[in-house]
């Protein structure tokens, strides 16, 4: 009963709240973030949905985003933020929100920041899964087994591993030092991960 009321009153304290998930390719974040979006009943905003739904719907930074693609090159960081501005205007997301996905560096965590200053949406709480690095390399090594992904082969899960330490983890840095970020060991079953997760925003 007790555990109960806790968990009630957690999930109330976190209403509203804005959150930026962090952490490896491999830490989980993409099954967080849909059992977050559904405790929470707040809408879960990933860059990779957002660029894809623009090329479909044939919005003008779709349109650009589109032929920046067949090009073969990145869609560069004013047409996502562009596309992050879009999304953060619709009125959903003003009763909380669950970003994953961006940022990923150092220069991206700035801007995100100005954005969301400037349309009085500050992010809450920056929340890391802390997975260790064999683990990691064993579960992208499951993925690639059961979806064929060529992505998560060892010499595709190395290299990712290594962008990450070397761009996205100075981000971690960035939001400690603001004061927003919620660490969460990663490892474990799914369900406790989300309790662990639910505890530390509460």
């Amino acid at each position: 009963m007790l555990a109960s009321l806790q968990a009630t009153r957690s999930l109330s304290e976190i209403t509203n709240m804005r959150i930026v998930l962090l952490g490896a390719p491999g830490s989980g974040k993409g099954t967080q973030a849909t059992l977050l979006k559904n405790r929470l009943n707040v809408p879960h905003i990933s860059t990779g949905e957002i660029l894809r739904a623009a090329v479909a719907a044939g919005t003008p930074l779709g349109i650009h985003a589109k032929a920046v693609m067949a090009t073969g090159a990145l869609v560069s960081d004013d047409i996502v933020l562009g596309m992050l501005e879009e999304r953060f205007r619709q009125d959903d997301v003003q009763r909380g929100f669950i970003l994953d996905g961006y940022p990923r560096n150092l220069a991206q965590a700035r801007a995100l920041d100005q954005l969301l200053t400037r349309l009085a949406l500050p992010i809450d709480k920056a929340l890391q899964l802390d997975v260790g690095e064999q683990m990691l390399l064993a579960r992208l090594a499951g993925r690639a087994t059961a979806e064929g992904r060529a992505d998560d082969s060892p010499q595709a899960v190395a290299h990712r591993l290594h962008v990450y330490q070397e761009q996205t983890a100075p981000v971690i840095d960035y939001y400690q030092r603001s004061g927003a970020l919620v660490r969460v060991p990663g490892e474990g079953s799914v369900d406790q991960i989300l309790e662990r997760i639910i505890a530390a925003l509460g």
